[in-house]
């Protein structure tokens, strides 16, 4: 195996630095808990796995004859970086419309102060926002979408889309990730939607109350009735919830195929 690697190794590094840089910006696998020995294994053996399947005719003229790489390929592996962070951001992109969600909800449960440092997104998050995160992340494994991206999207990026055509071809990335971050906080509102409004009309029903019997005082009775109303509302709608969570990882599977289509006519099969 090593052999082999030695003997290819200016085009395994190429595969290898793609891999590796989408593995750091994956949400699961960008955790500091994750050993960087484990991330720099698992790019080692995938890149060995895929490297026989793939064409590397394209970079034919920036090779020497004798195997070596000229000074362009520095530029070809900076370029395999970035669409490796390209993919795994894109990833995250999908992840962050429930850890949104998961905010917006907090925000008006009255729970947007009880925050601690998530793992996962690396960033100080509310717990309602760890949570669908969490039930994101268990979805996103049971529903195979995990082995979906590495085992399709990633021989399928290698077919169609490399360091030359993301130079050749901005306008559909651009396009792509305006895409992405509109979709991320529509997906975070549809998500965070029966929540937001149930809380709403009790907000509502109880300032009209309070207004015709202000001895009753209840805005400070309905902080408890306003939590337990919202989590028997995500209790109920959660099957619906996890329904609209696949779909929102085939969608954005879908938009990453279509990428894929309008560079170079790949896909993920």
């Amino acid at each position: 195996m090593l052999d082999y690697i030695l003997q290819k190794a200016p085009l395994y590094l190429l595969v290898f630095a793609r891999i590796f840089a989408m593995i750091l910006t994956l949400p699961l696998f960008s955790m500091r808990s994750v050993s960087r020995v484990a991330k720099l294994a698992l790019s080692g053996y995938i890149a060995f796995f895929i490297y026989g399947t793939l064409d590397f005719s394209h970079y034919n003229i920036l090779m020497t004859s004798d195997g070596l790489a000229s000074m362009e390929y520095f530029l070809l592996l900076a370029g395999e970086v970035i669409i490796g962070i390209i993919m795994g951001f894109y990833v995250s992109i999908i992840f962050a419309a429930f850890s949104s969600a998961g905010q917006f909800m907090g925000f008006q449960m009255g729970l947007s102060a009880a925050s601690s440092y998530d793992a996962m997104s690396q960033v100080e998050n509310p717990l309602m926002g760890q949570f669908f995160n969490l039930v994101a992340m268990l979805v996103f494994l049971q529903t195979r979408f995990f082995q979906q991206l590495f085992l399709g999207g990633l021989v399928s990026s290698f077919k169609s889309l490399n360091a030359l055509s993301l130079v050749q071809t901005q306008e559909p990335l651009i396009k792509f990730f305006l895409g992405g971050l509109s979709k991320l906080f529509s997906d975070a509102l549809v998500i965070a939607l029966p929540v937001m409004g149930t809380l709403f009309l009790i907000t509502i029903c109880t300032g009209l109350l309070t207004k015709a019997a202000p001895q009753m005082n209840l805005l400070s009775e309905g902080f408890p009735v306003m939590i337990l109303v919202a989590y028997f509302v995500i209790a109920t709608v959660m099957p619906n919830l996890i329904d609209f969570f696949v779909r929102t990882f085939s969608g954005g599977f879908t938009v990453l195929q279509n990428l894929f289509v309008q560079i170079n006519g790949g896909g993920i099969k």
